[in-house]
C-alpha cells in the first residue's frame, strides 16, 4: 500500500467524522450491551442501546477504532436515534455488500457510509468498518428477545 493510498482512504472526510463522534456517553440502564472486537487490528465498539415501540430511543458507543471504524461510528451515531431492528439489519448488510461485493451505497439515512467505499480495498479494515453496525444489530436483537421475554414471562 503506498502512502498516496493511505491519504486517499484517509480522507479529510473521514478524519473529520472521526474525530466527532456523537453519542459517546454510555448509558446508565440500556436494555442491551454488545462489545464486538475486530481480531485483525484490535479496534473495539461498545454499544449501549434502549428500545422503544420497536425503535432505537436512546444510544451510546464507546469505539475504540481506527479512524475508519470511527467515521462509521460517527455516521451511524448521527443516524440511529429512531432505527428498526429490520432499518439497522439493512445498512449493515448494504455495508457489508458494498465493502465486500461492489455493492451500492446503504440506502438513507446511512448513506453517509459511502465515505467508506475507498475502503473497499483493504480488507484487514473491514471488520472494523463493520463493528458498530454488527453490535447495534446485535444489541437491538437481544433488546427484542428479552422484551418478549418478560411480556411472557
Amino acid at each position: 500500500m503506498s502512502d498516496s493510498d493511505l491519504i486517499k482512504l484517509y480522507s479529510g472526510r473521514i478524519l473529520e467524522l472521526a474525530a466527532d463522534l456523537p453519542l459517546t456517553d454510555r448509558l446508565e440502564a440500556p436494555d442491551a450491551t454488545v462489545r464486538k472486537r475486530s481480531p485483525l487490528c484490535g479496534s473495539t465498539v461498545t454499544v449501549d442501546l434502549s428500545v422503544t415501540d420497536g425503535r432505537i430511543s436512546a444510544y451510546g458507543q464507546d469505539v475504540k477504532a481506527c479512524a475508519l471504524g470511527q467515521a462509521a461510528a460517527s455516521v451511524v451515531g448521527s443516524n440511529i436515534i429512531g432505527r428498526t431492528r429490520s432499518e439497522v439489519e439493512t445498512a449493515r448488510d448494504q455495508l457489508k455488500a458494498m465493502l465486500k461485493s461492489d455493492g451500492p451505497v446503504p440506502d438513507a439515512p446511512f448513506d453517509g457510509l459511502s465515505v467508506l467505499e475507498p475502503a473497499r480495498d483493504y480488507k484487514n479494515r473491514h471488520a472494523s468498518i463493520m463493528l458498530t453496525l454488527d453490535a447495534t444489530a446485535e444489541a437491538m436483537a437481544q433488546a427484542e428477545r428479552d422484551a418478549d421475554l418478560s411480556h411472557h414471562g
